[in-house]
């Protein structure tokens, strides 16, 4: 079992930064991508973004490009979520996921973060 657990949610002002982690424990994987996503009340869960653990390669959705950096921390088995510029259409729940290359889906999620920005 692979344990997922987010921190640095909160509320701020639009225009503000937030640093999300994510840390992951429990069992290991050879080839795996780490991926945020975000749900906001009355919408389906969307992708923000994901990086390739091995390569550290990243993509993000076209909504937070520019604004947004995904990175990671090896030795700490730990991912992050840069936000910069933020405008209240980021609110929502955000959740880290493991992607296994072998299984093709993410099927590990963390409980999730809220992320609240007043305008």
């Amino acid at each position: 079992q692979v344990q997922l657990v987010e921190s640095g949610g909160g509320l701020v002002q639009a225009g503000d930064s937030l640093r999300l982690s994510c840390a992951a424990s429990g069992r290991t994987f050879s080839n795996y991508d780490m991926g945020w996503f975000r749900q906001a009340p009355g919408k389906e869960r969307e992708f923000v973004a994901r990086i390739r653990w091995s390569s550290g390669t990243t993509a993000y959705a076209d909504s937070v490009k520019g604004r947004f950096t995904i990175s990671r921390d090896n030795a700490k088995n730990t991912v992050y979520l840069q936000m910069n510029s933020l405008k209240a259409e980021d609110t929502a729940v955000y959740s880290c996921a493991v992607r296994r290359a072998q299984v093709g889906m993410y099927d590990y999620w963390g409980q999730g973060t809220q992320v609240t920005v007043s305008s």
